[in-house]
């Protein structure tokens, strides 16, 4: 079994930073991708960043030039560095991973969900 976990939400000003992290642990054997997704009450989960194993990282377009994601594959962590946080950035952050794991004598895919931080930013 594959878990997932964040950590480093919380407060911040307009205009201020956050550093969010995702330790993903378990019988991992490869992790393909991972991304960050944001959650609002009354909202879908959306897509922020990802990121994949050779280190190519994609932006939702109001991110872009304000969040970096990035990982590190020996240690199966991913980050998420905000910066010049705006209030409609406040929302439960998601971590999710996608590979394989080793489920007995076999390889198998795997995609998981870590349980969220809140973020949130006063104005």
């Amino acid at each position: 079994q594959v878990t997932l976990a964040e950590s480093g939400g919380g407060l911040a000003q307009a205009g201020g930073s956050l550093r969010l992290s995702c330790a993903a642990s378990g019988r991992i054997l490869s992790i393909s991708v991972m991304g960050w997704y944001r959650e609002v009450p009354g909202k879908q989960r959306d897509l922020v960043a990802l990121i994949t194993s050779d280190g190519n990282a994609n932006y939702e377009d109001t991110v872009k030039g304000r969040f970096t994601i990035s990982r590190d594959n020996a240690g199966n962590t991913m980050y998420l560095q905000m910066n010049s946080l705006r209030p409609d950035d406040a929302a439960v952050y998601y971590c999710k991973g996608a590979g394989e794991t080793r489920w007995g004598a076999a390889q198998v895919p795997f995609t998981a969900w870590g349980r969220g931080t809140q973020v949130t930013v006063s104005s």
